[in-house]
């Protein structure tokens, strides 16, 4: 693991020390509202964090595995999983340099993970590489435009996306859904998020 890399599963070690939890307990809007309706399977969830959306699915019968890099996040997230009573296989990780085996899951999640577009289509390829025929890619990020128009959020335009560029960047998949989600429009605050469903064909 390089320097950067270090300091980089480092600072997400202190941010999720420093407030517990440092997301909602409750699973992504987004992702409920895509996921509810789709018999369950085989899910990865990626850059898991406190483990809010792997313990979701694992509650709605997800034979599921959540990566991320942050030792601290994954001791949180277990202690959460265990009082759900639920069951999912936790594995600490570097996205940037782990890959999930190919056409292995029916559902990858992806939320929340902003990185610089080179380190992200790597991590995105993958993910999207491990997607079962018949099976789905979920990503969920804010969107470029939150940076000027909503709240929150990546600072740094970088690292934002829009659902339409993800989808362009993905190979062997076929985009299903691709838009603009506003969250809290109505509260004086909103965020505006990017969201893409994308399914890899059975045949």
């Amino acid at each position: 693991m390089t320097e950067p890399e270090k300091t980089r599963q480092q600072m997400w070690d202190e941010r999720h020390r420093a407030r517990e939890p440092i997301e909602s307990p409750e699973p992504d809007p987004s992702l409920v509202a895509v996921a509810s309706v789709w018999a369950p399977g085989r899910a990865l969830d990626l850059a898991a964090g406190d483990g809010r959306n792997a313990i979701w699915l694992a509650q709605r019968g997800w034979q599921t595995t959540a990566v991320d890099f942050s030792a601290v996040a994954l001791d949180r997230a277990r202690a959460s999983a265990d009082a759900a009573g639920v069951q999912v296989d936790w594995l600490q990780a570097d996205l940037l340099a782990w890959r999930p085996a190919p056409r292995s899951v029916d559902l990858v999640t992806l939320v929340y993970l902003h990185l610089p577009a080179p380190e992200r289509q790597a991590v995105y390829a993958a993910a999207a590489d491990a997607v079962a025929p018949g099976g789905r890619l979920v990503v969920i990020g804010h969107d470029r435009s939150n940076l000027t128009e909503g709240t929150g959020g990546p600072q740094d335009p970088a690292v934002l996306f829009t659902a339409a560029e993800i989808g362009a960047e993905l190979s062997g998949l076929t985009v299903r859904t691709a838009e603009v989600v506003v969250r809290g429009a109505g509260e004086g605050r909103k965020t505006i998020d990017a969201l893409l469903v994308a399914e890899r064909p059975t045949a």
